[in-house]
């Protein structure tokens, strides 16, 4: 029968999984403390949400938040979740920066990201990819950078125009 403390467990589990864009499974056997909240550090650094529940618990939680069976295969062994609900792709670049001074201890076993299910191996590609502020400054160079062309344009060839004119100028006196 069922304690209260896991009923508060599973509905928590539940709501996290329901409004998440990003839901990672990390294998993390052999983490000791110290990583362990050193990682915990990162995510919150990151608004992101790092949880080690009991598997049957998480289990139930995906089911009641729409996610049938689709999770069973990476719920075995000792399994954390990383959700998040801005940025889909920021727990992969914090578990990539993570594993780079830890020795990857860190082992993603699969991931949920914008709708779609993806395999252990996907979360390095995501963690290459630009930051949402990296992308947006790139665009806004690149919208920039034609009138900053033109505006150049426009300069030289005023510049040249005061040369000729100061040089007729001078011709005549």
């Amino acid at each position: 029968m069922p304690n209260q403390e896991k009923i508060n467990i599973v509905e928590e589990s539940t709501q996290k999984f329901k409004e998440a864009s990003g839901i990672y499974f990390t294998r993390y056997t052999g983490m000791n403390v110290e990583q362990a909240t050193e990682f915990r550090k990162l995510c919150r650094e990151n608004n992101i949400q790092y949880t080690i529940t009991k598997n049957t618990l998480t289990k139930i939680a995906v089911k009641n938040a729409g996610y049938e069976d689709i999770f069973d295969k990476m719920l075995e062994g000792q399994i954390g979740t990383i959700t998040t609900v801005d940025d889909s792709i920021a727990p992969a670049r914090v578990i990539k920066n993570f594993n780079k001074n830890n020795e990857d201890i860190m082992e993603v076993v699969g991931l949920f990201a914008d709708g779609s299910l993806y395999g252990p191996e996907k979360y390095k590609e995501l963690a290459s990819l630009p930051t949402r502020d990296e992308l947006i400054g790139k665009f806004a160079s690149m919208l920039n950078q034609p009138m900053t062309q033109f505006a150049g344009v426009l300069n030289a060839t005023m510049t040249k125009l005061a040369g000729v004119l100061g040089s007729l100028k001078e011709q005549k006196n």
